[in-house]
């Protein structure tokens, strides 16, 4: 019987190690701090050359991005009277008065429906189609389990024609519904098999224990191995809400009003000059932040699947 040893990595190998994980780290954030920058800037020192790393802060961007705004002339802004709030002094001050709300909520709005809509359906039935191929015999499961990874393999914008077309003959163009059905039936693949992978880790033998005290098998799969897919679960709902929270194609090619999301939305927003980069730059901030809650609540499953599957047969 062979034998082997660990060797502990040494000091300078642990240094050299952690020098590159800051360094990639520090790469990757590097656009992110960037965007988030550039929110906080004026529009002159969002386009400004060379750019502008130390700059006054403002949040006229966040108020670019929830207003529409109009310029005035002298008479006319006199007319008008003194602002009454700090966003109207904010607009002011460059001789705009604001005209009513941009439609970023909205948009923002159909985001949050459409993309956890999607993620909790795509979960629930995911989670049971994962469950029926790691537990039942079934007729062709590998065939089966080919075919759903297989529509993965396409891109989604290959489809996006024949999609469109049925679309608008079923009556769901521009809906939430409609929405929610297509990014469902593209993230499924991915959650039955990164599901399938999870449940076959947990030993049949506690649904079994569970079947002999009297449990029902929907009861030994909600009490049993619900909890312990839970790192699972969390994984793929994160998957399968950035794709559907940053999906652009589909929302520009399907959507145009009622269902828009916020990614065909922010680049379109325009200032009284020309393309708001601040705005831009503020509405992509905000767009991140439900994503990132969202992994932050489930960072504690996601930690533990360092230790999942511990427990041997």
């Amino acid at each position: 019987m062979s034998s082997y040893s660990v060797t502990e990595p040494s000091r300078r190998q642990k240094w050299f190690a952690g020098v590159l994980v800051v360094l990639y780290a520090l790469i990757t954030i590097l656009p992110l701090v960037w965007i988030i920058g550039t929110s906080f800037k004026t529009p002159s020192d969002a386009i400004a050359y060379p750019p502008k790393t130390f700059f006054t802060p403002t949040v006229e961007g966040y108020v670019n991005v929830f207003t529409t705004r109009t310029r005035l002339t002298e008479e006319q802004l006199q007319a008008v009277g003194e602002p009454q709030t700090w966003y109207d002094r904010l607009v002011r001050k460059d001789g705009l008065v604001i005209s009513g709300p941009s439609r970023f909520a909205e948009r923002f709005t159909n985001s949050v429906i459409i993309g956890f809509g999607s993620t909790v359906l795509c979960i629930v039935l995911g989670t049971a189609a994962a469950y029926a191929f790691s537990r039942f015999k079934v007729p062709l499961k590998d065939d089966l389990l080919f075919f759903i990874l297989s529509t993965r393999m396409m891109p989604p914008i290959a489809v996006a024609i024949p999609i469109f077309l049925m679309f608008r003959s079923l009556g769901l163009s521009d809906t939430h519904a409609g929405m929610i059905l297509l990014y469902t039936a593209v993230n499924l693949s991915l959650s039955v098999w990164l599901l399938k992978g999870f449940i076959d880790e947990i030993p049949i033998e506690y649904e079994e224990a569970a079947l002999i005290d009297g449990y029902t098998r929907f009861q030994a799969f909600y009490k049993v191995v619900l909890p312990q897919a839970a790192t699972g679960i969390a994984s793929t709902a994160i998957f399968c809400l950035i794709f559907a929270w940053n999906e652009y194609a589909f929302a520009v090619l399907l959507t145009s009003g009622n269902a828009q999301t916020a990614p065909p939305f922010i680049p379109t927003i325009i200032g009284v000059s020309g393309q708001d980069w601040p705005a831009v730059a503020a509405g992509a901030t905000l767009f991140l932040v439900p994503v990132m809650v969202f992994t932050i609540l489930l960072r504690k499953h996601l930690l533990r699947g360092i230790t999942f599957g511990a427990v041997r047969k």
